[in-house]
């Protein structure tokens, strides 16, 4: 509730600034055939996941479920005017994350094996290359809508694929090759001297990360796949 409050003052914030400045701010900047920028980001992720069919390992787990935790994210904005509503944007960055597996364990079996643990970590550094293509809306006075769609390729720095699991640590090994898809929705705010804008966005990933192992955390998952939501601030010039 407090980041909701939060991101609702900062937008009455920025409105009320651009609101007040000339009708047309930077009425010349969506001319611009090339135009730079940065984006600074709040995250959400989690993982995506289909429970084992295995038949034997339901017999000692009950379930695995994933919950959204917070990352961060900050990029460099390359954006190219392909026409008057649209806009090409190149975004290299970097994203770090920390996603949750939590385990429900059938209580027999966990009272017999007390070293089990309920919840693993999984740590991400990603550098990603996403492009994104974004259609804006009519300008009025010194806002502007749009809605953008694109792809993204991230390599995951921190990936532990080639370590060898081992049941008394919280490793959990992904692909480090990650591509999702994104949607979102934003507002452009033309202030005196730069374009601000807030920015809203879903990813839903296409490659399965899981990567098959012989241990029992990894096999209770058939799939793992990423679904992130990412609250950005953008500042072009």
């Amino acid at each position: 509730m407090k980041q909701i409050r939060f991101i609702i003052l900062l937008v009455a914030l920025v409105a009320s600034i651009s609101a007040k400045g000339q009708i047309n701010n930077l009425s010349s900047f969506d001319g611009r055939l090339l135009h730079y920028g940065i984006q600074v980001g709040y995250t959400q992720s989690k993982f995506d996941l289909k429970f084992s069919e295995n038949s034997a390992l339901r017999d000692s787990m009950q379930g695995v479920t994933s919950y959204y935790n917070a990352g961060f994210h900050i990029a460099v904005i390359g954006d190219l005017r392909i026409w008057k509503y649209f806009n090409l944007r190149l975004l290299p960055g970097v994203t770090i994350i920390n996603r949750e597996l939590s385990y429900s364990w059938q209580e027999e079996f966990f009272n017999t094996h007390p070293h089990l643990d309920i919840r693993r970590n999984v740590e991400s550094v990603y550098g990603e290359i996403p492009l994104e293509i974004r259609y804006r809306a009519m300008r009025w006075k010194n806002f502007r809508p749009y809605v953008t769609g694109g792809i993204t390729y991230g390599f995951d720095f921190s990936s532990l694929r080639k370590n060898k699991n081992n049941n008394d640590e919280a490793i959990v090994r992904l692909n480090p090759h990650e591509v999702h898809y994104t949607i979102g929705v934003g507002l452009d705010f033309f202030l005196k001297y730069v374009k601000f804008a807030i920015d809203l966005k879903a990813g839903f990933g296409i490659i399965n990360l899981w990567v098959e192992d012989d241990d029992i955390y990894s096999r209770s998952a058939d799939y793992l796949k990423s679904r992130t939501l990412m609250f950005s601030f953008t500042f072009e010039g």
